[in-house]
């Protein structure tokens, strides 16, 4: 959809005093020696409130609207300041080509995203259809594991007429657990992520969804792909960052104006810059790193991905910007 929106109590102590035994006379007891004056309180130091943060900047591959080939596109990703990019899969787009660009330039393939699972959900009646979508997600997985990758991001379902809420969550859980022996294997996480695809629309029930999936032979190879911008609509981004907690995996760097969405109408409401919606950047962002997301030491630095109106080299570096402003609040 070019889908492309997280609190000490004071003890107090109470003197007991201690009588003597019944019939021992009373001991004199030494008169207390001075006690030494209290050291002062240390005074606070403002500048350990804040944690230092490590986010590594990144886009999706999508957004390049300039270079010929894909090392052309990663240069100039690199050149506006990004630390990496998130590449579709399956794609056509040559597998060598992509690990030659890589190594050219340093920029990081972090992620991969599904590019089939609207159109081919998991959730779909056709058992053909399904195999069809389980089939790209191997392809995902494995495409990851050759990048290098730490993620895929994966929308589980479409909920509609046609397909019913609760058959989405059973079926779309079945068709993931097929290749959780294959995530292991390669070393990369599934992101579910949230979409307008009217599932999964409580941050509770996000949390219930991909905690089902964790097992004692793969562990916990799914958690959720938290997507700022598309919680707007319908949600607090800071809460849905504070209850799924550890179970994020990547964060989409996105906004949404519930001003122009009720002005102009709903996908409008993406019609605006970084910074200038109401995601709620400065609660978001302690969030993160409350829960520990935006601070990671290095090499475990986590990804912050942009998914907006992309363009030439001018406008990427406006991102980038952007996206130092959010990070610096």
């Amino acid at each position: 959809m070019n889908r492309r929106d997280f609190l000490a109590a004071a003890t107090v102590a109470a003197a007991t005093t201690a009588l003597p035994s019944l019939g021992a006379p009373p001991v004199a007891k030494p008169a207390p020696s001075p006690s030494p004056s209290p050291s002062p309180a240390p005074s606070p130091n403002p500048t350990a409130a804040k944690p230092k943060r490590t986010l590594r900047k990144a886009v999706m591959i999508g957004m390049v609207n300039e270079g010929d080939t894909v090392l052309d596109k990663f240069k100039i990703l690199r050149d506006c300041g990004f630390d990496g990019v998130e590449m579709d899969s399956p794609t056509k787009t040559s597998t060598d080509e992509i690990l030659a660009a890589q190594e050219k330039t340093g920029l990081i393939v972090h992620g991969v995203v599904n590019s089939v699972h609207w159109a081919k959900p998991l959730n779909h009646p056709s058992e053909n259809v399904r195999k069809e979508a389980v089939a790209a997600l191997e392809t995902c997985l494995r495409d990851g594991k050759k990048y290098g990758s730490t993620s895929v991001l994966l929308v589980p379902g479409v909920v509609n007429n046609d397909f019913p809420y609760d058959d989405c969550y059973r079926i779309s859980q079945q068709e993931i657990r097929k290749v959780l022996a294959l995530a292991k294997e390669c070393n990369v996480k599934i992101g579910i992520e949230n979409v307008w695809n009217n599932f999964l629309l409580s941050p509770l029930e996000a949390a219930k969804y991909v905690d089902e999936f964790e097992n004692p032979t793969t562990g916990q190879m799914v958690g959720w792909y938290l997507d700022i911008g598309n919680i707007i609509n319908f949600g607090r981004p800071a809460q849905w960052a504070r209850i799924l907690g550890n179970r994020i995996v990547k964060v989409h760097i996105k906004d949404f104006s519930l001003k122009k969405r009720d002005g102009q109408g709903l996908w409008k409401g993406f019609d605006v810059e970084l910074g200038d919606g109401d995601a709620g950047w400065a609660d978001v962002m302690k969030t993160l790193d409350d829960t520990g997301y935006s601070t990671a030491p290095a090499p475990n630095a986590n990804w912050a991905t942009a998914e907006v109106g992309g363009g030439d080299a001018t406008r990427l570096q406006q991102i980038s910007d952007q996206m130092d402003k959010l990070f610096a609040m």
